[in-house]
């Protein structure tokens, strides 16, 4: 399973646009609700879509499998279940977040809250 850190994701932006020119590249948010409510990630060169893990079996099929995903949850335990997934279910560009939201917060973006 490939992972990147919450500091490598320009890095993968960039190689992400690059491998699927004219896609836009997809923070998948695996948290629960009450989560994303006490501390979320602003999109900055992605979109933003929140589909609580126990949710994507049954929702997966909303999501593109040409578009790139990089996938979120609180420490990268959750996240990394969904990669593992979706892999399976036919997508290739897909990529955990390694440490989740408590990792984006240290290396990114100091003002997320840590819960």
């Amino acid at each position: 399973m490939q992972s990147i850190h919450p500091a490598q994701i320009d890095q993968w932006l960039a190689q992400a646009r690059e491998a699927a020119p004219g896609q836009t590249p997809v923070v998948l948010d695996v948290r629960e609700p009450w989560e994303l409510q006490t501390a979320s990630v602003k999109p900055d060169g992605f979109e933003l879509m929140a589909m609580p893990m126990r949710s994507v079996p049954a929702r997966f099929a909303e999501l593109d499998r040409h578009r790139p995903i990089a996938c979120l949850c609180h420490h990268g335990a959750r996240s990394a279940q969904v990669v593992h997934f979706l892999t399976n279910q036919g997508f290739d560009q897909v990529v955990n977040i390694h440490g989740g939201i408590n990792a984006w917060s240290h290396e990114r973006d100091p003002g997320v809250p840590l819960y």
